[in-house]
């Protein structure tokens, strides 16, 4: 499995206030959360994302409340990896629960700017940076994560069983 996309960098401390603001959670639907995404931090996301595109972070991503609504919001605008040096633990599970890779990886996440292209390669956990020709080692997928993930998330691997 690989990723391939255009860098959304962010900073440390990025909550799930700030990833879906509150006053959008009378809805569970991905697609219109995705309309949403980052508003409160980065008004042109939602209109800038593309379909594959990564979301870099430093310390702390995901940190705040324990909704859902956060990596859906994050899947469903089309980011198909982010890469923080740390996650909020819960937003970490939340994230594989609905099938959004996230690595750790803090050189990744110091050394990877906006606008860069990244490819990632789950199988090894290597995170290319093709825009400055560099590299770094995340962590590597285990293979039962891999299958949630294709699967789009826990609950339909659990029934795809």
């Amino acid at each position: 499995m690989k990723a391939h996309g255009i860098v959304h960098k962010y900073g440390d401390n990025v909550d799930t206030d700030v990833i879906i603001p509150a006053r959008y959670l009378n809805s569970s639907d991905g697609m219109e959360l995705a309309k949403y995404c980052m508003e409160d931090i980065d008004k042109d996301f939602a209109t800038r994302v593309k379909k594959g595109d990564i979301i870099v972070a430093n310390k702390n991503f995901g940190c705040g409340s324990s909704r859902e609504h956060a990596p859906l919001a994050i899947k469903c605008a089309g980011i198909s990896c982010v890469i923080a040096e740390t996650f909020a633990r819960i937003f970490y599970r939340n994230a594989i629960n609905i099938g959004l890779p996230i690595i750790e990886c803090k050189e990744a996440a110091k050394g990877i700017e906006a606008g860069d292209e990244v490819e990632i390669d789950y199988d090894s956990g290597m995170i290319y940076n093709k825009t400055k020709g560099t590299s770094f080692q995340g962590q590597a997928f285990p293979e039962f994560m891999q299958r949630i993930i294709q699967s789009e998330g826990l609950i339909n691997y659990i029934n795809n069983k």
